[in-house]
């Protein structure tokens, strides 16, 4: 059961890296008149560096359930714990609790922690 939410922790944390990515470029920048050209171009890859982020840590989360070291699986956790949840509470104030984002974040963070 543990690496069963483990692996379903990663593949939703995947998923909504994919969303965030997509969401971004089609609903925030291709409308955003950010100048200089070189500030938008710097937000816009530093927001994707979060999605590329997000999608590692989700890998990780699978992996982890395949892992002969088990001294690896807390601190992989740990460390998806930390930016699913920060990045959970960042949404949540930024939109207001009006964007599913975080919650979807929240379910990453609950499910990683059942894997322990």
């Amino acid at each position: 059961m543990r690496d069963l939410s483990l692996q379903a922790a990663g593949g939703l944390a995947i998923l909504v890296a994919i969303a965030h990515g997509v969401i971004a470029e089609l609903q925030v920048f291709s409308r955003a008149r950010i100048e200089p050209r070189g500030t938008q171009r710097l937000l816009r890859m530093v927001w994707q560096a979060s999605t590329v982020d997000w999608i590692a840590i989700g890998f990780l989360l699978i992996a982890a359930s395949a892992l002969e070291a088990e001294s690896a699986r807390p601190w992989i956790i740990a460390v998806a714990v930390i930016v699913y949840g920060y990045a959970a509470i960042g949404n949540a104030v930024a939109t207001r609790g009006r964007h599913m984002g975080w919650i979807l974040m929240l379910i990453v963070v609950a499910l990683a922690l059942m894997g322990l």
